[in-house]
């Protein structure tokens, strides 16, 4: 029987979907202060590095990381900078006080999120269904029309592929 699971929002399991799986709190925070460390970085910036180092497990929404930006300034953590005509953020020497504080043998702020492997087999196949969004988006921004071709291809074929398996009989298997 092909039905809905409950408790799902648009068609996905609780805390994923567009905006990926919820953190838990202060992990924004931490998240900024690590990858702030390593270079200045804009908001969009962040929920992509985010994203992109929880493996797509975690993408923080920009209702989470901008006010967490506001008031990591306010606290003195990090500065506004213009750079290449936009807005980034950088640490202040507070900012790398307080991310000294964590230690280094402290997780990342993503491990959480992206080693939650979770039990349920629709999260796993959203977790996947992301890392293929991911590395199609980098074969569209960075790829040669060689790739690309290839790519669209292979995501045809991979459509196909899961309407057969919506097509076929349970009890047949």
């Amino acid at each position: 029987m092909h039905g809905h699971r409950g408790g799902h929002r648009r068609g996905g399991p609780p805390g994923f979907g567009p905006r990926g799986r919820r953190a838990r709190r202060g992990a924004v925070k931490a998240a900024v202060l690590v990858l702030l460390a390593e270079e200045p970085r804009n908001g969009y910036a962040l929920m992509q590095e985010i994203e992109a180092r929880s493996e797509g497990a975690w993408r923080p929404s920009p209702g989470s990381i901008y006010p967490a930006l506001a008031m990591m300034e306010d606290e003195g953590l990090i500065k506004s900078v213009e750079s290449d005509g936009q807005r980034a953020y950088e640490l202040t020497d507070q900012g790398r006080e307080t991310l000294a504080q964590r230690g280094d043998d402290a997780p990342a702020p993503w491990e959480p999120a992206r080693d939650d492997d979770g039990a349920d087999e629709t999260v796993q196949m959203y977790k996947a269904m992301r890392q293929v969004v991911m590395a199609s988006t980098q074969i569209a921004k960075e790829g040669s029309t060689e790739q690309v071709t290839k790519a669209q291809k292979a995501l045809a074929d991979t459509r196909r592929t899961l309407y057969g398996l919506l097509a076929e009989d349970p009890e047949d298997e």
